[in-house]
């Protein structure tokens, strides 16, 4: 494949340079949040993990309606009143701290605002990138946009932190507004081929036909339902590991934020490398690759029960990093090439519906972690590890040996 076919178009890099902004911002007001809440609201536990609770239910409620709405109007107009509706709570934030009126029910209510942004932002994204790029291009491109997700996501906390910290939550919030409202400007610049005016019909419609191409797809189905368990398996090891990295593998929290960091590292350097791999592996392989390196991760974690040293738990965040990326990036361009365009809104929103499993990895780490140890968690996660990559490794879509061709619409009567 030439250099050229590969070089990505200049409208898709103000996409990705969009991207990168937009989840820079989020992820600085998901890490600014907790901080305020908890430095200058004074408030416990319990209440941050009510505020985190409005964080993240937006991904349940939204992400269907945000599908129905990307496949019915312009996805780049989505994306960007999304990012704008972010940006002007974000706004709204730093305008209340300014003045001493913030409030937690205040900043769960616009923090709940925000990350419906974000929801409506993830959901559409995906959806536009094919009509910016040729089907050669788009493994380069959805590695390029999940680079910028994963440079985000191990940056942003820590600069979150370190404005807080250094000038105040107010500049910090002010920041991550100004992200958003860069995106917007990225977003103006994009040219978005026409699509074909979607059919009206009832929503609830539109949402069965995207439940069931995915649910009837032959390489879709397995796909979300190995998404779907892996969720679940990797937020009931993040649930028990702090306190199980403390107490039997002696860790400060130095040494457990450094082992943690190692997940950045692993998303970075498979975001780096996935377009290589994507083109010297079949297809298929390249989607096996991540689930069960997700379960040798996990058996690894495991291990530390009877080898307690952080290397072996550094190595384990690590391939729980590289793994998933190339998972991400690969069957990003599955759904894409197997997807009629006038569906893709409604299929990313039920693929982002599979991040619903991660409340109840939490909550079966808090209820096994609870009545049996740390340990049975960890064993547990390795099961349900072992579970995903078996659903994966039956199923038709690891025989693939070359991308999909690209569908069209189907013929409508």
């Amino acid at each position: 494949m030439s250099s050229e076919t590969l070089r990505l178009p200049a409208t898709f890099n103000r996409l990705a340079w969009s991207n990168l902004a937009a989840q820079s911002a989020e992820q600085v007001a998901l890490a600014a949040a907790p901080i305020v809440a908890v430095l200058l609201l004074g408030v416990g536990e319990g209440q941050t993990g009510l505020l985190q609770t409005a964080l993240t239910l937006p991904f349940i409620l939204f992400a269907i309606p945000a599908g129905l709405l990307a496949d019915r109007v312009s996805r780049r107009w989505v994306m960007a009143g999304a990012e704008a509706l972010r940006a002007a709570a974000l706004a709204a934030i730093l305008l209340l701290l300014w003045l001493g009126l913030m409030t937690l029910p205040l900043l769960a209510l616009l923090g709940f605002v925000a990350v419906c942004g974000t929801v409506a932002y993830s959901v559409a994204a995906p959806a536009l990138v094919p009509s910016l790029v040729n089907a050669q291009q788009l493994p380069a491109a959805n590695a390029r946009i999940e680079l910028a997700r994963t440079v985000a996501f191990a940056s942003g906390p820590a600069l979150g932190g370190v404005l807080v910290g250094w000038v105040g939550a107010a500049p910090a919030f002010g920041f991550a507004a100004a992200l958003s409202a860069i995106a917007v400007v990225l977003l103006a610049g994009i040219y978005e081929p026409v699509r074909q005016p979607a059919p009206q019909r009832h929503p609830l419609q539109d949402i069965k036909e995207g439940a069931a191409f995915v649910f009837h797809h032959a390489l879709l189905r397995p796909v979300f339902i190995t998404q779907f368990i892996f969720n679940t398996a990797s937020f009931l090891l993040l649930a028990v590991f702090v306190p199980y990295a403390v107490r039997h593998l002696g860790l400060s929290a130095t040494g457990v934020g450094t082992v943690l960091a190692m997940y950045g590292v692993g998303m970075v350097v498979g975001a780096l490398f996935a377009t290589r791999v994507m083109q010297r592996l079949a297809f298929g392989t390249v989607i096996g690759l991540g689930p069960v390196t997700g379960f040798v991760a996990a058996a690894v974690m495991a291990l530390t029960t009877w080898i307690p040293t952080p290397l072996l738990a550094g190595l384990s965040f690590f391939l729980l990093g590289v793994g998933p990326i190339l998972w991400v990036i690969s069957t990003t361009t599955l759904r894409q090439s197997v997807t009629p365009p006038s569906l893709l809104g409604r299929v990313s929103a039920i693929n982002i519906m599979s991040y619903g499993a991660r409340p109840l990895g939490s909550a079966l780490g808090a209820i096994v972690g609870g009545l049996y140890s740390a340990e049975a968690c960890l064993y547990l996660a390795a099961a349900i590890f072992a579970a995903q990559a078996l659903v994966i490794l039956i199923s038709p879509a690891v025989s693939l040996t070359r991308q999909p061709d690209m569908v069209g619409e189907p013929a409508r009567c």
